[in-house]
């Protein structure tokens, strides 16, 4: 009894962490998507530093948490994933006073983590217990009591998206 209560209070533990930096995770990701490019390379790089990564991986103590699950989307100011994506961040300036162009212009940025490529509820990810005393007797078994990982969906005004004028002269 002594160590089901200790590994439960471990688990316990470790769920909590993974609620508060879940926050963390997307908190930082979106701020860093504001300011920065929104070409793939930029986007790669902004993922794996919301991990606390140099390289693909995932976080600390936490492997539910990777890179691979955070998800960027760039939004238009009616909510929707902005369609046709401006090319630069110089394009989504042209796009957001064209009004031909405003499902085009990038006014927000939403980031979550998710099992798939939205952020909607039934893609949380599910919460791996690292003792298999607590997954039903199976230890590859993918929730505990099915507690999932909260989306933490952050949703910030978009910034500079990395615009950098050319000085004339």
């Amino acid at each position: 009894p002594f160590f089901l209560l200790l590994f439960g209070a471990m688990e316990f533990g470790r769920l909590l962490y993974l609620w508060n930096t879940a926050q963390e995770v997307t908190r930082n990701a979106a701020r860093q998507a504001v300011v920065s490019s929104f070409d793939n390379a930029s986007i790669l790089a902004i993922k794996r530093a919301a991990v606390f990564r140099a390289s693909a991986g995932t976080l600390p103590a936490a492997p539910e948490i990777s890179d691979a699950r955070v998800v960027i989307r760039y939004l238009n100011a009616g909510g929707g994933v902005a369609s046709p994506m401006p090319t630069d961040s110089g394009d989504n300036i042209a796009a957001c006073v064209d009004p031909e162009r405003v499902a085009s212009c990038i006014r927000y940025v939403e980031v979550c983590l998710s099992t798939g490529t939205t952020c909607s509820p039934n893609e949380s990810i599910p919460f791996q217990p690292m003792i298999g005393l607590f997954s039903g007797g199976d230890p590859n078994s993918p929730n505990l009591l099915g507690i999932r990982i909260p989306l933490s969906t952050v949703r910030m005004p978009a910034e500079s998206l990395g615009f950098n004028p050319v000085p004339k002269g």
